[in-house]
C-alpha cells in the first residue's frame, strides 16, 4: 500500500504522513485520510504533484483555490452562472489591485 507525506509547496513544511486516501469534498476541500479512516481537510488546496516512488503527495494553498474548483465543476456540469464568475472576477480583481 502506498502511504504518502503531504508536503506544502508554500514553504515545503511535511504536514501529514501515512495517507492513503486524496479527494475533494463537495464544497471543495481536500481531504485526506490515514490507514484508520481519520481525516484532515485543507480549505483551499491543490494537488500539484504526486510521486509515487518517494510516496509525497506536494500540495499548494491559496485562498482562490477553493472557489476556482467550484467554477470549473460548475462549467463541467453546466451549472454557472453569471454571478459565479462575476464573484471570481471580483477575488482576481482584489489580487491584481494588490500587485
Amino acid at each position: 500500500m502506498c502511504e504518502f507525506k503531504i508536503i506544502k509547496k508554500n514553504d515545503g513544511s511535511q504536514i501529514l504522513e501515512d495517507i492513503v486516501i486524496l479527494s475533494y469534498t463537495e464544497n471543495n476541500e481536500l481531504l485526506f485520510k490515514d490507514i484508520l479512516g481519520i481525516g484532515e481537510i485543507l480549505n483551499s488546496a491543490l494537488i500539484v504533484d504526486v510521486n509515487t516512488l518517494n510516496q509525497t503527495c506536494v500540495v499548494l494553498e491559496h485562498p482562490l483555490v477553493r472557489d476556482f474548483i467550484g467554477i470549473v465543476k460548475n462549467i463541467n456540469d453546466g451549472t454557472i452562472s453569471k454571478s459565479n464568475i462575476e464573484k471570481f472576477q471580483a477575488q482576481l480583481d482584489n489580487v491584481k489591485n494588490k500587485l
